[in-house]
């Protein structure tokens, strides 16, 4: 065990106090009374807060004897976590308070021990969410349960059952409740209108909200039967008691399919100031009109835009190299509804091109179903195609402010890509840390690509004929039941097992097989600064090269950039998505790579990990091309931008995706090894070699 003299002096040393006035005697004093082992727990844990802010580590010292004992040790690093991420969102002073109100964070504590908590079951609630029809919704988190038709919230924990696994159905049974006011019609009515015209708005919002409910429950008993069994179990749980008898004859009416939401307003109508609302339901969360009309407004004028623009599309595609003689000669879309009982509207869509139906992209369709979940179905004037001037292809995109626009001002994170990033001093992740956002590059015609391919002729039909073996090459399947040939190591066990007296194998061949190539890369381009000259030149030269051969072999590729300056700017820059063609816009963006900022390494790993794990292939791949160690301007540089790289590594490996470098650093064999391995790197000593190396290096990967 430490003295307190000895505790004092450790923590003056940690805590900086001979720059400061901190009385470190008394939190010295305090732990100096706890058994060896909680000591060495408390300072340990005193150094990690203080490499955040040392005055949070002071009073991690103050408060940490008290914290152990309330809480469990898991639960007091919740608390000391929990401070640092404060600290890191909302600054010193929030910071402190997390400190100091220990009290409520540990009945906070208690409360999670047997809730269900959002963060740590979202990616299985969004499994669930995903697949439910209709729109695709995410989740968030907020103070009460709502959606705005995009975004189901819900509360960060949910504890009102005893068991953890209750309060996560719980969670489903809420989820499910949302989701069916997205999907059968709730916000198709003008519920906003019709509200503010009535005396007591509150009371007709909350009777209407409860008679819906009941609805949708008929809905989701439908839909989902099990999950409708475990929410009566839920209720009972609860203790929601049964319906007042009133209301027995709503219900019977409200579970009948051929009733909607229209029907209930009817309903709200007759019955406000008569029937009093009924409101035990634990998962219906509350209406929230005001988010609801804010976020359809915008959906709906974006997508009848870009559904306007797509039929343009398609039109400007069926006429390429015919010239209409006049206004009749133009082909027409129209729209034709099949009957579908298993569809909430009771119908399915067809779109007609001159009485004809017409094959529609996936995301086509996709739009059409959530276009049909707002309005019910595909009105007439969306069937007319954007005329000329008023239309712009970029629609077609989820519309995104300029990032450009947003590092110019005052820097803000809507709209961007938060991920997390490793801090090795404090063992544990700085959350929703590095924002990010993706541009495209522009594209430029200068020539460069053709002249690659004329300064390298010889080997780009070198590399051609190559990547045309890779890809009709077979290989030899041993121990076969039949074959073109005798497997010998085969034939000798099985002779080997009838000395035995054991069953002779009657696999014994070999055959050739033709093996079908299912392989996803993404090339990560570091487009830092300090790679001007010669490396930007060398890295543009390997892309093209790569290309020309990926073609030729047919292996799924992407591209991207990527370039940082501090955590708040971080850039990925497209060049190829995977289902783009290797066309003359690609060309024009691997031409118009230029160094921007700085080396920024573990958002580039985390968001193209996310691009590789949306794309389904037997062997995915990510190859970075750098020229550096990770560097950034403020402290991403040294062991904290090394550890925090090596770690979005290992959890790109755990998604079953491979990583591998290669680099122009001499010094690359210092660190490399500890981020990828011995053999997961290659240092190219001459930068003018590295666009032969590159496919050299990518065909011994995919073999």
């Amino acid at each position: 065990m430490y003295s307190a003299s000895f505790l004092e002096a450790r923590l003056d040393e940690i805590l900086e106090v001979e720059y400061s006035f901190r009385n470190t005697a008394v939190p010295a004093t305090s732990i100096a009374g706890l058994p060896a082992a909680d000591q060495a727990y408390v300072l340990d844990w005193v150094q990690r807060v203080a490499s955040t802010n040392i005055e949070l580590g002071y009073q991690y010292a103050c408060h940490g004897v008290e914290a152990l004992a309330l809480m469990e040790r898991d639960m007091v690093e919740a608390w000391a976590l929990h401070a640092m991420d404060t600290y890191d969102r909302e600054g010193l002073r929030p910071a402190l308070e997390v400190m100091r109100g220990l009290d409520g964070f540990a009945d906070s504590c208690r409360e999670r021990r047997v809730g269900s908590v959002l963060e740590q079951q979202q990616g299985i609630l969004l499994g669930f969410l995903n697949g439910l029809s209709g729109r695709k919704l995410k989740l968030a988190e907020a103070d009460q349960a709502y959606t705005d038709t995009e975004t189901l919230f819900l509360p960060p924990v949910l504890a009102r059952l005893t068991t953890p696994e209750d309060n996560f159905l719980l969670y489903k049974a809420t989820i499910a409740g949302l989701w069916a006011q997205t999907r059968y019609g709730t916000f198709r009515l003008p519920l906003a209108s019709e509200v503010a015209r009535q005396p007591h708005p509150e009371s007709f919002l909350a009777l209407f909200h409860a008679l819906e409910t009941l609805r949708l429950e008929a809905c989701i008993e439908r839909e989902l039967p099990g999950l409708f069994r475990q929410l009566r179990r839920l209720k009972q749980m609860l203790g929601e008691t049964e319906l007042p008898e009133d209301w027995f004859a709503h219900r019977k009416f409200l579970s009948r399919p051929e009733v909607g939401a229209d029907e209930v307003l009817t309903l709200t109508r007759e019955q406000v100031g008569r029937l009093e609302p009924y409101r035990p339901f634990s998962y219906q969360g509350v209406l929230r009109l005001d988010a609801v009309a804010a976020c359809m407004e915008k959906r709906l004028a974006r997508e009848k835009a870009k559904f306007r623009v797509t039929l343009k599309l398609l039109e400007d595609e069926l006429l390429e190299g015919q010239r209409p003689e006049g206004e009749g000669d133009r082909k027409k879309f129209s729209k034709r509804e099949i009957p579908a009982p298993d569809l909430p509207e009771g119908m399915r869509t067809e779109i007609l091109l001159d009485g004809k139906p017409m094959p529609l992209p996936v995301e086509v369709e996709d739009l059409i179903s959530s276009i049909i979940v707002d309005l019910g179905n595909i009105p007439d004037d969306y069937l007319e195609p954007a005329g000329a001037g008023e239309y712009d292809p970029a629609l077609l995109q989820e519309q995104q402010e300029d990032p450009d626009e947003v590092w110019s001002g005052v820097y803000h994170e809507q709209g961007a890509h938060l991920y997390r990033e490793w801090d090795f001093q404090r063992q544990h992740y700085r959350k929703n840390w590095c924002a990010v956002r993706e541009k495209t590059v522009v594209p430029v015609d200068d020539g460069f690509v053709q002249q690659t391919l004329d300064r390298y002729s010889g080997l780009v039909k070198h590399l051609r004929k190559i990547f045309e073996a890779m890809r009709d090459e077979e290989r030899r399947l041993k121990r076969q039941s039949e074959g073109d040939d005798v497997d010998i190591d085969a034939l000798v066990e099985a002779l080997a097992d009838t000395r035995d007296g054991r069953e002779m194998s009657d696999r014994l061949f070999t055959r050739m097989h033709r093996s079908e190539r299912n392989i996803a890369v993404v090339f990560m381009v570091d487009m830092s600064g300090s790679t001007k000259g010669w490396i930007n030149e060398a890295e543009r030269e390997s892309l093209v090269l790569l290309s020309e051969s990926l073609e030729t072999l047919g292996d799924r590729y992407a591209i991207y950039g990527f370039s940082s300056i501090t955590r708040k700017r971080c850039e990925i820059f497209h060049i190829k998505h995977f289902d783009e063609p290797y066309d003359e816009r690609v060309k024009g963006r691997i031409s118009g790579i230029q160094p921007q900022d700085y080396t920024r390494m573990g958002f580039a790993i985390r968001h193209l990990s996310r691009v590789l794990n949306e794309i389904d292939a037997r062997t995915r791949i990510l190859i970075t091309l750098s020229d550096g160690k990770p560097d950034d301007y403020d402290n991403y540089r040294g062991q904290y931008g090394i550890e925090d790289t090596r770690r979005a590594l290992i959890e790109a490996r755990r998604d079953g995706i491979h990583p591998y470098c290669i680099t122009i650093d001499e010094q690359a064999r210092d660190y490399l090894p500890h981020l990828y391995g011995p053999a997961a790197f290659t240092l190219v000593d001459d930068v003018k070699a590295l666009p032969l190396k590159v496919s050299d290096i990518y065909r011994r990967l995919t073999t």
